[in-house]
This record gives C-alpha cells, structure tokens and sequence, in this order.
C-alpha cells in the first residue's frame, strides 16, 4: 500500500474525512489519522490494519493498555496514551450522548451501554435511573471487580434508586469474556432485586449483560426481561 503522502489526495483519509465526514472512513483509516505516520515499510493504514487484524476490532483494542499498546510496532509510549485518551474521550462523549436516551427496549439499552462497558476487562455493574418516560438521568457506577465478578448486593442498588427519587431503573453489567450468558449468581441477583422491587413497588425495567458479538453466541448481551425473569 503506498505511503499516505502519496495517495492522490481526495483518497487520503484527512482530506476524505473533510468532505465526508468520519462516517465514510474505515477503522484503519481512523486509527491512521490518528497515527499520522507509519513505519518503515508499512503506511499508517497499513500498521492500522495490522492492528485490527491481531485484535479483531476496535472494541478488543480499546481495552488494552497503555503498557500492552505502547509494545505495538508503529506506537511505543506517546502515541499508546494518546490513543487510551482517544477511547477514553470516546467514551465519556457516548455517556453524555446517553443522558434522557430512552431504555425502553432491550435494543435501546445495549447501544447506549455497550461503547463504555463491552471493551472492558474487568466486570464492572452499573445502575441507570430513568424518568417516568424511561429515559436516562443519570448512571452510577456500583461496583467494579476482577476478570470474574463485580460484588453487588440488593440494597447497594436500591440505596441509589431511593435516593435519587428515581421512577424506575435498569441494571447493567459486563462479561470480560464477551459470553453475555447469565451465571447462577447473575440469575440470584436479579431476582433477589426483583422481588425486594415488588414489595416496594419501584420499576425494575430490565437487567441486561453486556458481552460482545461472535460466532459462539447469537446475541452480544442478555436480557433478564426478555427471558421473562422479571414478569
């Protein structure tokens, strides 16, 4: 592939970029912007592709870091913690999109969520309070654990939920491994909330598991209240 430089220059992805905006770019042609140069014998868009060759997408290598990137040929130190800046930023920008986005639908939750949790390595649980139209005003971070489990007790998320006067609320957590299938203490968990929510009359709208796509399993995440666990 030839050198960025030397590409005609409405095929660049700067200049492409420009006039068509971010969308029209590919993930390599996204990360080269930001790499700016390349390395001997392979352009920017070249190391970009090398990239997400050996990681698979943008989402596994959002969760490396900055120590595990700055060993990638074409990034050393500086270029590793600007792109931990760059995912970071990334993610703050899609929480800050997420405020008063309606959770009505299990769909709905999973494209609000997933850009901060599904690169994640560690489990982390979240809780989203929702308006009485079910739209997000505001997410708290529960709890954050190992490769395995985040600790979350029943009154940890209803403390929140009274609290904050919320009419109703969604549950989130994330799979390391991707699999978004439930566990036995998921399963524990969710109706242990359910219940002490029925004898207080709050709206537990759903307890979703945020994993990732792939080809051992249809969905990247599960629903509690699609499989009908909250009826």
């Amino acid at each position: 592939m030839a050198k960025i430089p030397d590409m005609p220059e409405n095929e660049r992805p700067r200049e492409r970029l420009a006039r068509l905006g971010a969308a029209s770019l590919s993930d390599a042609e996204l990360l080269a912007i930001f790499l700016r140069t390349g390395v001997t014998g392979s352009s920017a868009i070249e190391v970009g592709h090398q990239l997400l060759k050996k990681y698979g997408s943008l989402t596994e290598l959002g969760g490396l870091s900055a120590k595990e990137l700055s060993k990638e040929h074409g990034l050393g130190p500086a270029k590793a913690a600007q792109m931990i800046a760059a995912f970071e930023l990334g993610v703050r920008c899609a929480g800050e999109k997420m405020n008063r986005t309606l959770m009505n639908s299990a769909d709905a939750i999973y494209e609000a969520m997933a850009p901060r949790l599904a690169h994640e390595r560690t489990e982390h649980v979240l809780i989203v309070l929702l308006d009485s139209k079910l739209r997000a005003t505001r997410t708290i971070e529960l709890s954050k654990g190992n490769v395995d489990t985040a600790l979350c007790e029943p009154r940890d998320v209803l403390h929140h939920v009274l609290i904050n006067g919320a009419a109703s609320f969604v549950l989130v957590h994330n799979h390391p491994s991707g699999d978004p299938a439930p566990s036995r203490q998921d399963l524990l968990l969710t109706k242990k909330i359910r219940d002490a929510c029925e004898l207080m009359r709050l709206r537990f709208v759903d307890h979703l598991i945020v994993g990732r796509l792939s080809d051992h399993h249809a969905s990247p995440y599960y629903s509690f209240a699609g499989a009908g666990v909250l009826n």
